[in-house]
């Protein structure tokens, strides 16, 4: 899980790694036989059993850094990634982060190019806003909208949702559901856990060799243990299993 990657001087949310330091993770994957790539794919992969060696890559908000700091490296590596864009706040900026610098996010134009760049395009909602407890009509736009008006701008479909905060419970992710989209990321492990809430690992500036391979594997073993909770008695896989 990432959001921006660009030169900074300051990052109170610890949300931005600096262009040498995502290079150098990059190539830090890549000579372990691991290639990164959007959600999606890693989803079609495992449902075919080829998703050994695959590691999902994200970038949270649509930061318009994608096209300049990631999109050459992803490249230059045969990798790709899913982008998870504000739809309602294209070509705008991160207001919903008070205290931090402002970044600016992707144009229109610019989520296209990153469409043809071959990353995934997925949506943040429409404004960047916590769905738990929101009400119906909010819930859908922030849902459905959002979708309705990336896939007008991309040109692609939007098959994928990632919740605002990693912020989501039963009510969020039914709406996710409704408004049709295969799968959505959060953040922790949790009873949701599974095709509509996937778990990921956050990565930051600090995290060089030693923190990435610990990372790794704690979120294998936290997986590990996930399916296990999700088997029934009589052996079977529980609802909303499937790879992370």
């Amino acid at each position: 899980m990432y959001h921006s990657v660009a030169p900074y001087e300051e990052d109170p949310y610890l949300l931005t790694v600096s262009p040498g330091r995502f290079a150098a993770q990059m190539r830090w994957l890549h000579t372990r036989g691991l290639r990164g790539v959007g959600v999606g794919e890693l989803l079609r992969a495992a449902a075919d059993g080829r998703a050994r060696g695959l590691v999902g890559l994200t970038f949270d908000d649509g930061y318009a850094d994608l096209l300049d700091h990631v999109v050459p490296v992803l490249r230059a590596r045969g990798f790709t990634a899913t982008v998870y864009v504000v739809a309602g706040r294209l070509g705008g900026d991160n207001a919903w982060d008070p205290d931090g610098p402002r970044k600016p996010l992707l144009t229109a134009d610019q989520v296209r190019e990153a469409a043809a760049a071959g990353v995934e395009i997925g949506s943040h909602g429409l404004l960047h806003t916590d769905l738990t407890g929101l009400g119906d009509d909010a819930l859908a736009a922030e849902t459905a909208r959002s979708r309705e008006l990336l896939e007008d701008v991309a040109g692609v479909p939007v098959t994928g949702f990632c919740y605002p905060y990693g912020a989501v419970d039963a009510r969020a992710a039914a709406a996710v559901r409704a408004a049709g989209y295969d799968h959505a990321c959060a953040i922790a492990h949790g009873p949701l856990t599974g095709r509509h809430a996937l778990p990921r690992t956050y990565v930051g500036d600090r995290d060089g060799p030693l923190r990435l391979h610990a990372k790794r594997a704690r979120h294998l073993l936290r997986d590990l243990r996930g399916a296990a909770g999700r088997l029934r008695p009589d052996g079977g896989a529980g609802p909303e299993g499937g790879a992370r």
